[in-house]
């Protein structure tokens, strides 16, 4: 009978997939140092989400009985992918699960950013009526750019033309004939994207490429007004990874006014410190990481995982294998 370490959580139904195909689960959150004493090396598999960090300590003290890595979401940040490649280790992972949770998410978060969603509840509840001071802006005519253009911005895409915006796109890797099929303009740098667009989502992978790629040079590049020269000020959502945008430069551009507001699903360190002056400036407004946490997304995580860690425990690399090129 195959084990699995089940170590953050994982759908019922997708537990029971495992067990229905021999394989023993073990449910349960394992302790840095033990996973460093090498508590992986009596399990086949281990399934995780992003609160363990799998390291290159801890895959070394875990072959040859840990076959496969499996990250129960999209996000592999948390795994060692050289380290597991070097090791012949498969990596696998859920990427298309999440995806229309994180975009309507993401379109939730551009939608109570310029209503003022947040603060109007907010200050509702202080017993204030702030009906003048709550006049907002319309996402139609407004342009959206977009910092990667995968599932998930695609899926962006689609309703943010639904609402009207025009939108417009970085990224390096991705093939022309995509973008001339969503109707999306795509720019050769993203400082062309800053200056384009008053409207900014992120949807790329945290790497040292990316890292703090939302600065207060390109915060400061952002036009805030309009293709009708009407002022619209200028927004920014991360649903992506924490890190890409620098938090301190962000902080700064709202309290100076060249952000009009900030929305968060992501941070640099999570959890976020509760006293953080980030959180508590009024233009900000942020959720803990919840952007797959649907009912209807963990099921498909779960059971998309499971199908995989099955497919790397038989033998074969399956389609999510994220460090295929370097296993084969």
């Amino acid at each position: 009978m195959r084990r699995v370490a089940v170590t953050d959580g994982m759908a019922d139904e997708a537990i029971k997939r495992l067990e229905q195909a021999n394989c023993e689960v073990v449910r349960q959150f394992i302790e840095l140092q033990d996973l460093l004493d090498g508590a992986l090396a009596d399990f086949d598999a281990v399934i995780v989400r992003s609160a363990t960090k799998i390291t290159k300590e801890i895959l070394e003290v875990s072959v040859p009985g840990l076959k496969v890595v499996a990250r129960a979401g999209v996000g592999v940040d948390n795994i060692d992918l050289d380290a597991a490649s070097k090791l012949g280790i498969p990596v696998v992972n859920a990427p298309r699960a999440s995806t229309q949770s994180v975009v309507e998410l993401t379109v939730a978060h551009l939608l109570g950013s310029l209503r003022y969603i947040p603060t109007a509840d907010r200050t509702l509840r202080s017993g204030a009526w702030a009906k003048k001071e709550l006049t907002g802006t319309e996402l139609y005519g407004k342009r959206l750019g977009l910092i990667g253009f995968g599932r998930i911005a695609q899926g962006v895409a689609r309703v943010a033309q639904a609402f009207g915006m025009e939108i417009h796109s970085y990224d390096p890797y991705l093939p022309s004939n995509v973008a001339k099929k969503f109707d999306v303009s795509m720019h050769k740098t993203v400082d062309s994207l800053f200056k384009r667009c008053t409207h900014i989502s992120i949807h790329c992978n945290l790497t040292d490429e990316t890292h703090h790629l939302v600065d207060s040079e390109r915060i400061s590049m952002m036009p805030g007004k309009d293709p009708n020269h009407l002022p619209c000020g200028n927004h920014i959502v991360n649903c992506a990874r924490g890190g890409i945008i620098d938090e301190t430069a962000a902080l700064e551009a709202l309290d100076n006014g060249q952000l009009s507001s900030l929305a968060l699903d992501v941070f640099e360190n999570e959890p976020v410190d509760p006293s953080s002056p980030l959180l508590q400036h009024p233009h900000f407004h942020g959720t803990p990481h919840i952007g797959a946490a649907t009912i209807e997304a963990q099921r498909r995580v779960g059971l998309d995982i499971a199908d995989a860690v099955l497919v790397a425990l038989s033998g074969s690399l399956p389609e999510t294998t994220v460090n295929r090129s370097s296993l084969s």
